[in-house]
């Protein structure tokens, strides 16, 4: 029974589009980490991985679609292979951080600085926006960041990312057989 779910179309190609995505993601980070910025720290409207994302889970539900289903997609499962994907792009990329991490250390402490100097460098109205409080209470906990802290970050954001992602193009690539 696992074997015949592992071995599905619906779980394999999802798969194989997520650890792509997984790995381009390292690289994007890494190559980030050695420009001299922090991945973490990017405005959310230029993240790298909303295009990736886009244009994967577009070809990963398409061929689901067109060599799969018979040119049939229905809503869950496009929805279902974009979050098999997300989930397997979520789980290589957070263990190419925490290796990474480990290795580099570094990459986390260039990112406590960075985002320190980042909140510190706020002007008055996002310090009354967002609060002072908030900010402070940030500031003191920022020290205490890990590499895990980081990897987790990254999974939220992709499943942030991605999940409006994959609804807008399992709306788009979905076909329904006609009723006759």
């Amino acid at each position: 029974m696992f074997n015949k779910v592992i071995s599905s179309p619906l779980v394999k190609v999802p798969a194989r589009y997520g650890a792509i995505a997984g790995l381009l993601c390292i690289i994007c980070l890494i190559t980030l980490f050695y420009i001299g910025k922090s991945p973490f720290l990017i405005d959310p409207y230029k993240d790298f991985r909303i295009p990736l994302f886009g244009v994967l889970i577009f070809f990963c539900i398409k061929e689901i679609r067109d060599f799969y289903t018979g040119g049939m997609l229905k809503m869950w499962e496009g929805m279902s292979a974009g979050m098999l994907f997300l989930a397997v792009t979520a789980i290589v990329a957070a263990i190419g951080i925490l290796i990474f991490g480990t290795i580099k250390p570094a990459f986390v402490t260039d990112y406590i600085a960075e985002f320190t100097e980042q909140i510190r460098g706020l002007d008055e109205s996002s310090v009354k926006q967002i609060g002072k409080d908030t900010l402070e209470s940030s500031l003191k906990a920022l020290p205490g960041t890990t590499i895990g802290d980081l990897a987790s970050l990254y999974v939220w954001q992709t499943f942030v990312t991605g999940f409006f992602i994959s609804v807008i193009i399992s709306v788009i690539l979905r076909r329904q057989p006609k009723p006759e």
